[in-house]
């Protein structure tokens, strides 16, 4: 495994995953042998990115949310570069692996890990979380198959039914009125994110797939897709009651969860209420920390990436809210 860099009482090894401002390192807790994920953000590129209250933010919702089918964080740890975040290890790896390497999943399979997902973004939603970055790279397996919701970097904390206004996740995944540059329900556009990973794993490839992105935001904004021949009418059924554009007409979860495909084999999974208060003394000490204490010291490289959203609203001639005119009165 090469474990060998310490920070604290944990032991770091090896890279598991990487991102433009942040990486992820398996490491052992010694004084229980447990295995943990350690997130390890860039200090500096964090500030100059003014992502502090995000960071923040993602601190705060992991920390509220108690449920076996969302990745859990334990602690916060700060030095003079880096900022540390200790996560609950998940060995399956990413649900995106599973789908590149066995392409479509059987019916059971795909069902049950949609089961799970449900019931992770049902108990986000009854808290005022919306993760509004819902795709395979995001869902992990464990062990066992079964899934763990994580990366709450783009979540929003909102009392329900209310409006937000800040377009974010990926494009292939994102609901028609994220990208109508208008207000949108969190619950609605995570409910199409949640359809589209149903398609996902039913099919093995996505719904909307273009290079061009405005002719993916076209098909988006009119749900126009094809359901593979093998798909059954209840699959279709539920399928087009998700990927309605109008988030007025969409299906909601509760709704999803009545569904007479959705039912079969269906054992709910329930979270925790979460008794103990929410604190931000860890992060706020690790945003402060001046000292380097810590031997795992390596940088993440800079990117030159930038989301397609960061695209949009850094270009004044580039506007898409036509692409939906038309449905301003549904």
């Amino acid at each position: 495994m090469g474990y060998g860099n310490n920070l604290g009482k944990y032991q770091v090894g090896r890279t598991i995953g990487e991102g433009t401002f942040a990486k992820v390192k398996v490491a052992v807790d010694t004084t229980n042998g447990h295995h943990v994920a350690i997130k390890i953000m860039d200090k500096n590129m964090v500030m100059e990115s003014d992502l502090k209250n995000q960071v923040q933010r993602e601190i705060r919702t992991m920390k509220l949310l108690h449920h076996p089918n969302i990745v859990r964080i334990h602690e916060v740890i700060g030095s003079k570069t880096k900022i540390y975040m200790v996560m609950e290890y998940i060995s399956g790896g990413q649900l995106a692996d599973k789908l590149s390497y066995a392409k479509k999943l059987d019916e059971s399979e795909a069902r049950k890990i949609f089961h799970q997902l449900i019931d992770a973004v049902d108990y986000c939603h009854t808290r005022g979380v919306y993760h509004r970055d819902l795709k395979p790279e995001n869902l992990l397996l464990d062990g066992k198959g079964n899934l763990k919701v994580s990366d709450f970097g783009l979540s929003a904390f909102h009392k329900p039914a209310s409006m937000l206004t800040t377009a974010c996740g990926s494009p292939c995944y994102v609901a028609p009125e994220l990208i109508a540059n208008k207000g949108y329900e969190g619950a609605a556009a995570d409910v199409w994110s949640c359809g589209i990973i149903l398609f996902e794993l039913l099919s093995g490839y996505l719904p909307f797939d273009e290079r061009n992105l405005i002719m993916l935001y076209k098909k988006i904004s009119t749900a126009q897709y094809t359901c593979p021949e093998w798909f059954t009418e209840s699959q279709k059924k539920l399928i087009s009651r998700i990927l309605n554009p109008n988030p007025r007409k969409r299906i909601t979860i509760s709704e999803i969860i009545e569904d007479e495909w959705f039912q079969i084999d269906y054992v709910p999974s329930c979270g925790y209420e979460c008794e103990e208060k929410i604190f931000l003394d860890d992060v706020n000490t690790a945003f402060d920390a001046d000292e380097d204490n810590a031997a795992e010291t390596e940088t993440p490289e800079s990117s030159s990436f930038i989301n397609a959203f960061q695209l949009i609203a850094m270009s004044h001639d580039l506007d898409l809210s036509g692409l939906f005119e038309e449905k301003a009165s549904l």
